[in-house]
């Protein structure tokens, strides 16, 4: 790896530890340069300003998270058991250690304008995880997958906004207990 990536991963690993555990817009670039032990002039050759860094974060999450679901996939598994799995690998990161809700959903609160480039990267993600759940979910039953894969988003969200508000355990259970009721409603049957 040479040094210009070097510099460019610290400074992503930096960020992406601050923003998420502070808050975006209470860590200044000065602390990001100075966490991530480059100069100021390195950081803005690779990131033109906060607000490029801050995508380049999210990015980086979401490739993550791409990651982790495609993992799933490429196990190949009958669909209904492949949602569990996505829904289990949430539970998990929301019992994780350090859990502070969801990065995207903490950048939109942030930033709410919808023209904004950090707004634009949590929609970005947002359109592909629901479009993924979709897919899965159109392959059990015969209805309409959209409105179920809506349901499975909201299940998500509000399981990743009050997981680091109080005890995770129940509201994991909770959450997995509420895609296998989507589950009966898009098949009829029980999934254990």
């Amino acid at each position: 790896m040479n040094t210009t990536s070097e510099a460019r991963s610290r400074l992503l690993a930096t960020a992406t530890r601050l923003f998420y555990v502070e808050g975006i817009r209470a860590v200044g670039i000065d602390r990001i340069v100075a966490e991530a032990k480059v100069t100021r002039a390195t950081l803005y050759r690779h990131f033109p300003g906060k607000d490029e860094l801050i995508v380049g974060y999210l990015r980086e999450a979401d490739q993550a998270i791409r990651d982790q679901i495609g993992a799933i996939l490429a196990r190949e598994l009958p669909a209904p058991e492949t949602l569990l799995a996505i829904a289990a690998s949430i539970a998990e990161g929301i019992r994780s250690p350090g859990f502070r809700g969801c990065a995207f959903l903490n950048a939109a609160a942030e930033y709410p304008d919808p023209a904004h480039p950090v707004h634009q990267a949590v929609l970005t993600h947002r359109e592909w995880f629901s479009h993924t759940i979709t897919e899965v979910l159109a392959r059990i039953g015969d209805a309409p997958a959209e409105p179920a894969a809506r349901h499975f988003v909201l299940l998500r969200d509000g399981a990743m906004a009050t997981g680091c508000l109080s005890d995770p355990g129940p509201i994991c259970e909770s959450f997995l207990d509420g895609v296998q009721g989507l589950l009966r409603l898009r098949d009829g049957t029980m999934v254990r």
